[in-house]
């Protein structure tokens, strides 16, 4: 049963919703721009009018609804896999268990959404589209570019464990050559490989993931005053780095950061040197709009990567367990 303020925020959801408007348009690879037109047409609204909410609640969001979605769909594609809780039987190890997911949150907000969408289109719309949509509005909604992505997911029924999560997450530790390799498995050039580390404009890091890059200062593109605030935010593990300046809006200073030699992770430092990401991290420093248009492009091939479309997987009415 739903608590009554879970129910409040549905209605609220719902009541903002219909203040919107969607969009439409064709798509391939089993996924299409129109795929809710007929069955669930305010889908959009409804998810726009939820992320909305919740960001009022917590700035916060956009930055975890992201890295939530990223996380998802690195591990065997885009199913919202990342969302299901232990069950003892189909689901005996969360992929939340992975060390690699360590600091992951917001999982019960694609729950809160989702509960709006069953109550309006009850069965027909799955918690990965959910997931994917709620990671566009939270980039649109941080002063990033609109995003349109094609639809059309199902959820999975036979979820990875956190061994899987383990082996297909990147270590925080890992360098030009390793995200190249694993991006462009998903299709991705070099230009928007570049593009799509740009996400870490929002948000923060965890010193836990830092420990390498602490320990190796002076070896990378690193700025003394930034070196400082490495060693003076991370004297405790539980510590914390901010990304950039500007750790809630989506804009291009993770570009202009990481030129400055205020690169926080090692991919971060390592890009503006290396030869093949170099000019990149310079056109996107210099151009917000150039940046924008490559990581829209990236943002969709990483979301339709290897997803269960038609027949395959399921549609989950709680994304938290298969059935």
């Amino acid at each position: 049963m739903m608590r009554n303020m879970d129910l409040k925020i549905v209605v609220v959801i719902l009541l903002l919703a219909f203040s919107f408007h969607g969009a439409a348009g064709v798509g391939s690879s089993g996924l299409s721009f129109n795929f809710y037109d007929e069955s669930c047409p305010q889908l959009e609204d409804i998810v726009r009018a939820g992320v909305r909410s919740l960001f009022l609640a917590d700035p916060t969001t956009p930055a975890a609804l992201l890295r939530l979605m990223f996380h998802d769909c690195q591990v065997q594609g885009c199913d919202a896999s990342i969302l299901l809780d232990p069950d003892g039987e189909t689901t005996r190890y969360s992929e939340m268990t992975s060390s690699k997911n360590f600091g992951v949150r917001k999982r019960n907000s694609i729950s809160f959404i989702k509960s709006a969408v069953e109550a309006v289109c009850p069965g027909e719309v799955s918690c990965a589209d959910i997931l994917v949509l709620s990671a566009c509005e939270a980039v649109a909604l941080s002063g990033g570019p609109g995003i349109s992505v094609p639809l059309g997911r199902r959820d999975s029924s036979n979820p990875p464990d956190f061994r899987l999560a383990d082996t297909s997450l990147p270590p925080a530790d890992v360098g030009v050559d390793g995200v190249l390799q694993l991006f462009s498995d998903k299709g991705m050039t070099v230009e928007e490989t570049v593009a799509i580390l740009g996400a870490h404009t929002l948000g923060i890091t965890h010193c836990l993931n830092l420990e390498s890059r602490r320990t190796n200062i002076g070896t990378n593109a690193t700025n003394p005053a930034f070196e400082n605030t490495l060693k003076m935010s991370c004297r405790l593990p539980l510590g914390f780095v901010q990304n950039d300046l500007t750790p809630l809006l989506f804009d291009n200073h993770y570009f202009v950061n990481s030129m400055s030699g205020g690169g926080v992770l090692r991919i971060d430092a390592e890009m503006p040197l290396n030869s093949r990401t170099r000019p990149f991290v310079h056109k996107y420093a210099d151009d917000a709009g150039a940046f924008f248009r490559a990581f829209s492009s990236a943002f969709v091939k990483l979301s339709s990567s290897n997803v269960l479309t038609g027949n395959e997987g399921v549609i989950r009415r709680n994304c938290k367990a298969v059935y």
